[in-house]
């Protein structure tokens, strides 16, 4: 599959938001669980700036999408991390203030990638994302970074564990680094794509 991708803009209020007939993708987790490494991944290039420091992301991030093979468009969005303890708090408190409007109601939003990262047991705050999403009646999938630091038994425990401590009836192991997993997460996101 060949895709190609470009910086649409970041936006930090709801007047800010693009304006879009395309699907829209959103990508959200902890600080640190590599949201913008596997954007990489997914479209193969470096869209996304990828920080060593955690909590960079203020903004959310738009990013154009293009599957060149099956002529589909999406509009990816990064979300800022949350939970990471060095992040100014009057920056964090902001957050809510055009994230919840965005995931709340962004009509063009069909899907929420939800990265839980699989070296480390189930977050409250992940947990809390997800019961929030439900009672918004968002469509979400969860996706388990970090998968190849994992061997094969580990991948599995782990990944049983995530599932059921967040009580959902899937999660995709992803690697950014060795593109494990990755083609089950673009089915998810077509699939997402060809909903009305």
């Amino acid at each position: 599959m060949r895709v190609s991708a470009e910086f649409l803009l970041s936006a930090v209020s709801a007047a800010q938001f693009p304006r879009s007939a395309a699907p829209e993708i959103a990508f959200l987790g902890r600080s640190n669980v590599g949201k913008s490494s596997l954007l990489n991944a997914l479209v193969g290039a470096k869209a996304a700036r990828v920080s060593q420091t955690p909590g960079k992301t203020q903004a959310i991030n738009f990013f154009r999408v293009l599957d060149e093979s099956l002529r589909g468009r999406f509009v990816f969005a990064d979300l800022p991390g949350y939970g990471y303890a060095k992040i100014a708090k009057r920056i964090s408190a902001e957050w809510p203030k055009f994230i919840e409007p965005y995931l709340k109601h962004r009509g063009a939003l069909r899907l929420c990638v939800c990265l839980v990262d699989a070296n480390v047991p189930v977050q409250a705050r992940d947990a809390q994302l997800l019961e929030w999403l439900r009672a918004q009646g968002r469509d979400f999938v969860v996706a388990a970074t970090k998968v190849d630091r994992l061997s094969g038994n580990a991948r599995t425990r782990n990944l049983a564990a995530l599932k059921m401590g967040l009580d959902v009836e899937e999660i995709l192991g992803v690697s950014a680094k060795t593109g494990y997993g990755l083609k089950d997460l673009w089915a998810k996101i077509e699939g997402a794509g060809n909903r009305e």
